[in-house]
This record gives structure tokens, C-alpha cells and sequence, in this order.
């Protein structure tokens, strides 16, 4: 009996005091040695029952989605103030930039993904995961109305509304087909895990069908032509990846398909892998040619068939249609119907994709946020302000503008406005000096002023150095961290603002700005060659950046069980080569 007593009371003592988290104790037994491993989890038991008075004050946060900018979110907010509920129609996290490889078995489907209950079991925040997906959302009553994505034995309940405080939207966008006919019907798209596992099934049928004997030499050829669609970083890779898959493993497999098939890579631009260097480009498309992929530039696929591809020339307007086996569509984004519909709620049926302001709050929602590739930050212009800008920098209410006084609030205006830092490295000026001297001619002397025209004149030009943000997983995974900072300070930063000065109001913005820093990309070329751009436009091209790419691939999984997972799959791929099993 006492010995029960001692153990409640240690068991009492880690509900009720949370630091104590974690304990390892020894026994030694005859000798041996025994090792208990306790972990206390402050949110569950005796602690989150005694707590139930205070999380009924909890902020309610609901997270739509758990791609790269929903799990960014969740990986980084830490303060206990929050009670989160996370819906999305998978449970799991999965490292898109790897789906390539996953294609053509270089990389297994579920070395690349981690369930988001993994993710955020550990953590002090109350997170609670719905495996379903939104169909609506109330902005004015802060409800979001959902559908369960299991549909058996729920005797009718697959539907449910759930209240929220903050609507965090990270739903991401679905493949961009652009209304041409047939794609949906007929291509593969490359933007989940389960196309990924498709898109391996049906490259192992076509070489299956090719070697039976009933088929003629015409159809062999056809069934064995692969055409990708979209000559961006996603086309290029895969296109890179099946050519290293066919004439690494499938040859010594299927001998007789070796000088029968063909890779195609159409691409409506003037070139593939537009948003790189020009070399980067140069190269790809020189070493794609080598290696016996066909890439045509400039033809704009107008209808896809069951067996055929037309395309149009953009140069001559011609319509030609080639055969094909398997054609995979890599073009491009579209808005998913849920965040069109929400658009046309608050007014912004006439955009792209949701417009947000610099903190990641849609226009006209105080109380929802958009991450992603569902949103586009709306950077408001310069000269929109100039005037009130202008007035707050006046201290002195003169009518006129010393140098002194600009000097002032230049920090301001550069946080505020990040286009003006912009044009100050573009024009290759150290400071605001030399912005001046463009209007003034000599901005050496404090005393000299400048009045509103003037003013309006020296910054006309900054404005033309605004760009959109790629829809990329550098910036969702970014802007994710980013708000959960902001909700991790949200109290603090009410008291005490630490963002810009207001120009159209008082007082200061609670939070800095977003700004997207970018880190480098990346572009696999076949043949154990990457192609990167790294920061302040340094390019390298070979195999030591693909070592580069292995590294930083490793390191931005997120756990060490996908590390591990990862890694061992390229092992195994060096040792044994990639499996060609239809499973």
C-alpha cells in the first residue's frame, strides 16, 4: 500500500508540474540492469481535465491543409495559448520536391512522408488533427463546414461545422490544365504521392505491354514514347529521372525496348527552366539533346487523346499530333474551388489566388490568414502613400523635406516598402543620398529640402522593382514560419509594437513585414548532374552539386525517420539499382 502511495505521488508529480517532463530511471536486479524510459505529456490526463477553465479562454486556430506552409505553422507555433485543429483531407506531410524520384522507384512514397500526428505529438500546444476536407467557409460567423473523407460507417455523419478564432489557409493549389480537352481524362499529373505511385505503375505497364508478343513495331514505338508537358523544374526533373530509370534499370531488363523508346519534353516558352540562369538553361537543354531527350520548345499542346498529343507551333501557328504511351502534365497551378468560392465571398473573384497584405492576412478578413500556394502577398505601392508618407516624415510641418528628416524614417520606409531597398541595390546606391541626388542633383548639404514633388520625383521609379513570390516550397515553408512566430508573440507585440510606423494611421504595425529570403534552387539533370543557383547568383553545374543536392534534400526532411528512410533508398539504389515490381 505505501508503495502505491509513492508511486501516485510521483505520477502527480509529473501532471502537475510539466518541467518534469522527462525522467530515466535505473534498476539493477541480480546483476542485470533495467532501463525505464517515462515521458509525461502535460496536455493529456489528470493535467489537461485540471485545465479545462483555462483552455475554454484558449484562441481558437484552425489550420486548413498540412503541406509545407501548414506544417511549417505547426512545426513552429509553441505558445500555449492556442487550442489548434488541423483538417485536411490527408494525415500526412509529404516532401514534394523528392516526387520525382519517387516516380522511378529511386526514392520509396513513404520514405518521403511523416503522419502530422508524429509531427506535433510532442509539443506543448493543444493541435488536434480531422482527417477531412472543407467545403465552405463563413467569414462572417468564423465557421468552416466540412466533410469527413471517410465515408463508410458514419450512419450519415461525414458532415460537420467547426468554429474558429483564426483560419490559418494553407490548402495549397491543384495542377493548372487550362482548360485544355483531354488532360484530365487522359494525363498523369505530378503534384501528389498518390501520382507519383501512378505515374510508377503505369511506366512498368507500358514496358510490360510493349514486350508482348501480339503487339506490332508501330504500336511498340508508341506505347514506349513518353511525353511530359511543362518544361518547368518539375517536367525537367522527371523527364532527368525516367531517362536515368529506362537506361539504368529497364534496359537490362526489357533489352528489346532499348533503341525503341523515346522521351519528349514540350514546352510552350522559348526555352525550359525559364525562371533560371541562362546557363542553367543553355546547359539543360545541351545535355537533354545529348542525351537523346526530345525537347520542343515552343509548341503549346492544344488537345490531348487517348493515343495522340496535338500541338501548335507558336511560331507558325502549325497543329501537328504525335503518338504517345504515358504523358504526364507538369504546366502549372490553379486555385482550388474552395479558396475560389471564399474569393467571390470577400471580393476577389477577379484575382488569380487569394490577395494577402505584408503579414499574410487576406484583404478584408482581420481574422484569416493565407499561406502558400493559395495566396499571393498584394504589396501595396509607394506612390499609393507618398503623400502620407510624405506628412509623417514632415516633423516639422514646414511643407518641405530636409535630408536629415528623410533620413529619419527611411528604415521605416524600406520595411514598409521592401521595393525601395530594391531599387537601391538595383541602381547600386549605398544610401538614401544617392536616391536623392537623382531629383535634387546634390544631397551632400543637410540643409537642403525638398517638396512634395520633388519627393514624389524621387522615388517614381522605386515601384517597378515589385515581383510576386514563386509558388514555390521555400515560400510556403517560409511564410509558415514566419505567422507562427507572429502568433507565438501576438500578446507581447499588442503591448509592444515592433513592426514599421503606420503612414496612413498612428503608432506602429504589430509585426515586421514577411519578407521571403531566398536560399538557392535546384534543378537534377540526369546522370548524377544538378544544375544550382545559389544567392548572389552564383551558378554550379556537375556532380559536386549534386552531392549539394543530396545534403540539402537530407537536411530539410522532417524527422530524422525520413533522414534515415531517404538516405538509405539512394543507398540501396547505388547498390542494387531501383526495383521495376508493379506493386
Amino acid at each position: 500500500m505505501r508503495s502505491f502511495t509513492f508511486y501516485e505521488r510521483v505520477s502527480r508529480a509529473f501532471n502537475d508540474y510539466p518541467s518534469l517532463s522527462k525522467v530515466l530511471v535505473l534498476f539493477t536486479v541480480s546483476g542485470g540492469g533495467l532501463v525505464a524510459y517515462a515521458e509525461a505529456n502535460p496536455t493529456n490526463g489528470a493535467y489537461a481535465i485540471a485545465s479545462s477553465e483555462s483552455e475554454s479562454r484558449k484562441k481558437k486556430v484552425v489550420v486548413l491543409g498540412t503541406g509545407w506552409a501548414g506544417t511549417s505553422f505547426l512545426k513552429n507555433l509553441n505558445h500555449p495559448s492556442y487550442e489548434v485543429q488541423v483538417i485536411s483531407p490527408r494525415n500526412y506531410f509529404a516532401f514534394t520536391p523528392l516526387l520525382p524520384s519517387v516516380t522511378c522507384g529511386t526514392v520509396e512514397a513513404r520514405s518521403i512522408v511523416e503522419p502530422i500526428r508524429n509531427i506535433v505529438r510532442k509539443k506543448n500546444v493543444d493541435i488536434r488533427f480531422c482527417e477531412a476536407e472543407c467545403y465552405k467557409i463563413d467569414a462572417e460567423n468564423k465557421k468552416i463546414y466540412c466533410r469527413s473523407t471517410q465515408n463508410e460507417n458514419l450512419n450519415g455523419q461525414e458532415e460537420f461545422v467547426v468554429d474558429y478564432d483564426y483560419l490559418v489557409l494553407s490548402v495549397g493549389a491543384r495542377v493548372n490544365t487550362f482548360n485544355t480537352p483531354g488532360v484530365e481524362e487522359h494525363c498523369h499529373f505530378l503534384k501528389e504521392v498518390e501520382d507519383a505511385q501512378q505515374i510508377r505503375r503505369t511506366v512498368i505497364d507500358c514496358f510490360e505491354r510493349a514486350s508482348l508478343p501480339s503487339v506490332s513495331d508501330e504500336e511498340r514505338k508508341r506505347i514506349l514514347h513518353f511525353a511530359i508537358v511543362g518544361g518547368g523544374p518539375t517536367g525537367v526533373e522527371f523527364a532527368a529521372a525516367l531517362h536515368d530509370y529506362v537506361n539504368e534499370d529497364l534496359v537490362r531488363l526489357y533489352p528489346s525496348a532499348k533503341d525503341i523508346v523515346k522521351i519528349t519534353l514540350l514546352e510552350a516558352g522559348d526555352h525550359i527552366l525559364n525562371m533560371f540562369d541562362k546557363r542553367i538553361t543553355a546547359f539543360a537543354e545541351d545535355k537533354f539533346r545529348r542525351d537523346g531527350i526530345d525537347v520542343k520548345t515552343g509548341s503549346m499542346v492544344v488537345k490531348v487523346s487517348e493515343k495522340e498529343i496535338c500541338t501548335k507551333e507558336m511560331k507558325n501557328g502549325q497543329i501537328s499530333s504525335m503518338p504517345y504511351g504515358m504523358a504526364v502534365w507538369s504546366t502549372g497551378i490553379g486555385t482550388r474551388p474552395i479558396i475560389m468560392d471564399f474569393m467571390k465571398q470577400i471580393g476577389q473573384a477577379n484575382r488569380r489566388v487569394l490577395a494577402t497584405d505584408e503579414w499574410l492576412r487576406v484583404e478584408g478578413c482581420d481574422s484569416i490568414y493565407a499561406l502558400g500556394d493559395c495566396a499571393t502577398i498584394n504589396q501595396r505601392k509607394v506612390m499609393e502613400d507618398i503623400s502620407a508618407i510624405f506628412s509623417k516624415a514632415d516633423t516639422d510641418n514646414s511643407g518641405t523635406l530636409t535630408v536629415k528628416e528623410f533620413r529619419e524614417v527611411i528604415d521605416d520606409i524600406c520595411e514598409r516598402y521592401p521595393q525601395v531597398e530594391l531599387y537601391l541595390k538595383k541602381k547600386q546606391m549605398s544610401n538614401i543620398d544617392d536616391l536623392l541626388k537623382e531629383s535634387k542633383g546634390d544631397a551632400a548639404k543637410e540643409s537642403i529640402e525638398l517638396n512634395i514633388e520633388e519627393f514624389k520625383s524621387a522615388l517614381s521609379q522605386v515601384d517597378s522593382q515589385m515581383k510576386n513570390l514563386p509558388a514555390t516550397a521555400q515560400v510556403a515553408s517560409q511564410q509558415g514560419v514566419y505567422l507562427a512566430k507572429c502568433f507565438n508573440r501576438m500578446e507581447e507585440c499588442e503591448k509592444y509594437p515592433e513592426g514599421p510606423l503606420r503612414f496612413r494611421g498612428t503608432g506602429r504595425h504589430r509585426f515586421r513585414p514577411f519578407r521571403y529570403k531566398h536560399l538557392g534552387q535546384f534543378a537534377p539533370l540526369g546522370g548524377e548532374q544538378t544544375a544550382a543557383q545559389l544567392p548572389g547568383d552564383w551558378v554550379s553545374i556537375g556532380q559536386s552539386s549534386q552531392w549539394l543536392w543530396y545534403s540539402v534534400y537530407t537536411s530539410k526532411q522532417v524527422s530524422w525517420r525520413n533522414r534515415a528512410l531517404v538516405v538509405t533508398d539512394w543507398t540501396r539504389r547505388f547498390i542494387f539499382g531501383r526495383d521495376s515490381s508493379r506493386i
